[in-house]
């Protein structure tokens, strides 16, 4: 049985790994899924090349197309590397990436920092509530650490004084798009600015829930439609070769 992955999910948020576990696990019981992490240091430059030019090493050593799937920054960076190199990509499946893709928590954050005249702790745990809903104040406590770290660690290129922008529109290969119906940070304005993208045989889809990290709180919805996206391609590939 060959141990290459058909799947990777790509992570640039080492500290949001919590939250794609259980989504993971539960791809894992029909594919082979490995994780490809990239951790932001502090002496280099904050951006997504590096992680692209790493991505692509990575990539280019398993000598086969795979599906790439990510979360929030991890689904803009395959975004960009499947415009850059369509060739390596099976299938593109994106969660909580809206139609920006470069807006994210981050940017909200900056956003409300310039504006509120909130403390920091306060204003992270505006944004811990946005990201996960309601929650105790000991939980709330954990996710402020957590994104206190990811504005280390991210190679998201927003500050304070500048916002990133990366140019909307779609990718040649099969691409998925799920997001939360009642998402703050990815809302369903920015879901639905997808569909001019979208191509025959792409799928968006709404989750009915109301939290950013939705695949969390409900992996096994979510597994069973992006499986059901990857069957349907592999089917279609299987009976008509001389569209794959």
């Amino acid at each position: 049985m060959s141990k290459i992955p058909q799947v990777i999910w790509l992570n640039p948020n080492p500290s949001w790994r919590r939250f794609h576990r259980p989504l993971m696990q539960d791809l894992s019981k029909t594919m082979l899924v490995a994780e490809w992490e990239y951790c932001q240091h502090a002496d280099e430059p904050t951006s997504l090349d590096l992680a692209l030019n790493l991505l692509h090493g990575y990539l280019c050593d398993l000598n086969h197309p795979v599906h790439l799937i990510g979360h929030s920054t991890g689904g803009t960076l395959g975004l960009l590397y499947s415009r850059r190199y369509p060739e390596r990509v099976k299938s593109l499946s994106l969660l909580g990436v809206g139609c920006h893709p470069a807006v994210d928590w981050q940017a909200h954050y900056y956003v409300q920092r310039q504006l509120l005249p909130c403390s920091r702790e306060m204003l992270l745990a505006q944004m811990v509530r946005a990201i996960v809903g309601s929650c105790s104040w000991e939980d709330t406590k954990l996710g402020i650490r957590i994104l206190e770290a990811d504005l280390l660690k991210s190679p998201s290129a927003h500050s304070l004084y500048e916002r990133d922008r990366i140019t909307p529109g779609g990718v040649s290969v099969p691409l998925f798009v799920c997001g939360s119906r009642g998402d703050t940070i990815v809302d369903r304005r920015q879901l639905q600015g997808w569909i001019p993208w979208l191509k025959r045989g792409d799928r968006l889809w709404e989750h009915p829930g109301d939290t950013h990290v939705f695949h969390y709180f409900d992996p096994t919805s979510v597994g069973d439609r992006i499986r059901s996206f990857w069957q349907y391609h592999t089917q279609t590939c299987f009976l008509y070769p001389q569209a794959a």
